[in-house]
């Protein structure tokens, strides 16, 4: 191979397979039963499958632990929208003695958070009890065990907690282990006979509807001691400053709800929850939200969660509804209201003594955060409450989007100017591209502006993951909430979507792509630095496009069997490592990833040229637009191949055709169409008018 363009080109693949695969051990499925042998030896091991999988070890007839998966006990949803499968070994006490991750499709961990973490996290209950009372963050709280978060994998491991210590709950209370048995019932459920007429100030005057007021100076004072003192502290004059005024209160007991909601909002609300769910409603002003910004799909509200029993109750996406209308006398009204849904599994009973703890984080760091809590008590007037019935029943989850659009307004706001910016380049690219210099500065500003703000700080970096997730949630249960949970990605799939049926696949590809836009940029750069620029013959050039597409199609076959392989082989695409992570990952996948951008030196675009499989999807639907606005004369390509040799990724045919699957709308050719000293056919067409223009002054004139 003579062309070092070609070498290059196997030499980043080899790199690929042999530096980045190699993260993704593809082993068999894991078989408790044989870890349980390799761990103890020794013991006997009995297993029983009623109601879910047991197993029983004993040493000469003395049992010494229970060991169960947690899978088939409780499933809570993480942040794939699947449950994390935990082996867990507990003795007759209580005590954990031995945690072991079975299975997990967290993408978080397929993307740059080593797997060891959530290891080393799952190993930290080892020797803790299941009748403690353990939180995830960090700082300690009375009654509380914390264990320290995986720093950008929070969702998970708070997932991870309640289905462990749930799932051993139920296993304590079917064996009576550490005083814990399913015949100890709560001593008080809702009187749902009881009903008086009420105001807003006579529910919280009797505890019905209870409050946790806090000011900034509570929240400095509770960081005093952590990594987190001192990071946006108040000013002496700011600390009286309200930080956030929460009132909650339990909604399904008549007398409460009923006041609160109207009857038809309360009889709805009663209608959507299941046997045993009980619903809570959350109101708040000041700066602080409790709904947060963390949220994402299949994951928890990491703000707000109740306490009661050493139970944490979390809510899931689908435990949360809008809280709109409230028709109480007397309301004073809030600019954050929620309902959010204590599923039946977690066996919450509002009638009983319970918390609810509101976390605050503060950032510390790129990727680091510090949490405390505060905690507001609740007890439920005698008048509301009878003797219990306990029940039992599946959980759910629900999304919730909007509070993401509110906190990441600020962002998103950024984006849409941005596209708005480049949608006015492509309107007057005509006059633009009479102005080389000017439009040479922006379309610079620009790119810089992709890979710097929608790249690193939005990371906003679409990939062909996204579009089989798509395709298979149109095939399947198909939820606008899901999508609009990442206003960046969804805003820009709405743009490239816009733009792809207007002009075609150039716009995203040449324009919004972080990758793509650094690559641009580095060429931009050796250009500058005079480095040799390496070009491949046509004919070769035409037949490596083809590659882009082979590798399309065997990712799309390979997520027709499992979407978690497909994303795995989608580490073709160096998006995560270059964007998503700032290469802060592996050293299989940086070198990956920083070959292209090396490569990018000596040749404008090779990635998206020829590899990119999110540049090949994009190119088919692009054949369906519905403008043209690339203008060619009669002479581009017969005989005219100035725009041709000079087009840098080489998406114009020698016949002076332009292949817009191929072309990035960099308007390079557009500024030579309109330059009349640069362009061939304007500059034969200027000569020819000169000389006619001569012709006639040299005509005498006659007087007649």
């Amino acid at each position: 191979m003579k062309n070092p363009l070609v070498c290059a080109l196997f030499v980043v693949f080899g790199f690929f397979f042999s530096g980045a695969l190699w993260a993704y051990p593809m082993g068999p499925d894991i078989d408790p039963e044989r870890l349980l042998q390799d761990k103890y030896p020794t013991w006997q091991i009995d297993h029983s499958s009623d109601p879910y999988p047991l197993w029983t070890l004993s040493k000469n007839g003395e049992v010494k632990a229970y060991a169960f998966a947690t899978d088939p006990i409780v499933k809570i949803p993480a942040y794939s929208g699947k449950p994390v499968d935990m082996l867990v070994v507990m003795a007759p006490d209580g005590k954990f003695l031995w945690t072991r991750v079975l299975d997990h499709n967290e993408p978080i961990l397929l993307v740059g958070i080593p797997e060891e973490a959530l290891t080393d996290f799952v190993d930290e209950y080892q020797n803790m009890s299941v009748t403690d009372r353990i939180r995830v963050g960090s700082g300690e709280r009375e009654g509380m065990i914390s264990v320290d978060s995986v720093t950008g994998a929070t969702v998970t491991v708070m997932v991870v907690n309640q289905a462990l210590m749930r799932a051993a709950r139920t296993v304590a209370k079917q064996h009576n282990i550490a005083g814990l048995s399913d015949t100890s019932a709560m001593e008080a459920s809702l009187n749902m006979e009881f009903m008086q007429t009420a105001s807003w100030e006579t529910l919280t005057g009797d505890g019905s509807i209870r409050r946790l007021n806090l000011n900034r100076g509570d929240i400095d004072d509770a960081f005093k001691g952590t990594a987190a003192e001192g990071v946006d502290d108040a000013s002496a004059e700011q600390r009286e400053e309200p930080f956030i005024d929460l009132f909650y209160t339990p909604l399904n007991a008549p007398a409460i709800g009923r006041n609160l909601l109207g009857d038809d909002q309360y009889d709805w609300l009663m209608g959507e929850l299941k046997e045993g769910d009980q619903a809570i409603a959350v109101m708040a002003n000041g700066r602080y939200s409790f709904k947060g910004n963390g949220y994402v799909r299949g994951g928890i509200f990491d703000r707000v969660q109740l306490l009661q029993e050493g139970r944490i109750i979390s809510f899931h996406d689908l435990d949360y509804y809008r809280l709109s209308d409230v028709f109480i006398e007397g309301f004073p009204g809030y600019k954050e209201m929620a309902i959010f849904i204590a599923r039946a599994e977690g066996e919450f009973n509002p009638a009983e003594h319970w918390q609810l703890e509101l976390l605050v984080r503060r950032q510390i760091g790129a990727l680091q955060s510090e949490f405390v809590s505060f905690y507001g008590d609740y007890l439920m007037p005698d008048a509301y409450r009878i003797v219990p019935e306990p029940v039992i029943d599946e959980l759910e989850s629900e999304p919730l989007w909007v509070s993401v659009w509110k906190e990441k307004a600020f962002q998103s706001s950024v984006l849409v100017f941005g596209l708005v910016v480049l949608s006015l380049i492509l309107f007057f690219q005509d006059l633009l591209v009479q102005r080389p210099r000017f439009l040479k500065i922006l379309r610079t500003g620009f790119l810089i502006y992709t890979v710097c703000f929608i790249g690193w700080y939005a990371l906003g970096q679409l990939s062909i993951v996204n579009v089989f997730t798509f395709i298979y949630s149109l095939l399947g249960d198909f939820r606008w909430d899901t999508f609009l949970l990442d206003p960046t990605i969804f805003i820009l799939w709405c743009f490239v979507a816009m733009s792809l049926l207007l002009w075609g696949r150039g716009v995203y590809c040449g324009w919004l792509c972080p990758f793509g836009a650094m690559q641009e940029l580095i060429n931009e750069l050796g250009r500058k630095l005079g480095v040799k620029q390496w070009e491949l013959p046509f004919v070769v050039h035409e037949r490596l496009w083809a590659i882009k597409y082979l590798i399309l199609l065997g990712l799309f076959g390979i997520s027709l069997e499992s979407m978690a392989n497909a994303e795995r082989f989608a580490e073709v695409e160096p998006f995560k490592t270059a964007v998503m992570l700032k290469f802060a990952r592996e050293w299989g996948f940086v070198l990956y990833a920083a070959s292209w951008l090396v490569v990018s030196l000596f040749t404008r675009k090779v990635f998206c040229r020829y590899v990119c499989p999110l540049g090949a999807a994009l190119s088919v639907p692009a054949r369906h637009r519905i403008f043209d606005w690339l203008k060619r004369r009669p002479q581009c390509g017969r005989p005219c191949q100035l725009c041709a040799n000079e087009c840098e990724i080489q998406a114009i045919h020698p016949n002076g055709e332009i292949n817009m699957s191929e072309c990035h709308h960099c308007l390079d050719c557009q500024v030579t169409y309109f330059d009349q000293e640069k362009c061939p056919p304007l500059i034969l067409k200027n000569r020819k008018k000169k000389k006619k223009e001569s012709i006639a002054e040299e005509i005498p004139v006659t007087q007649v």
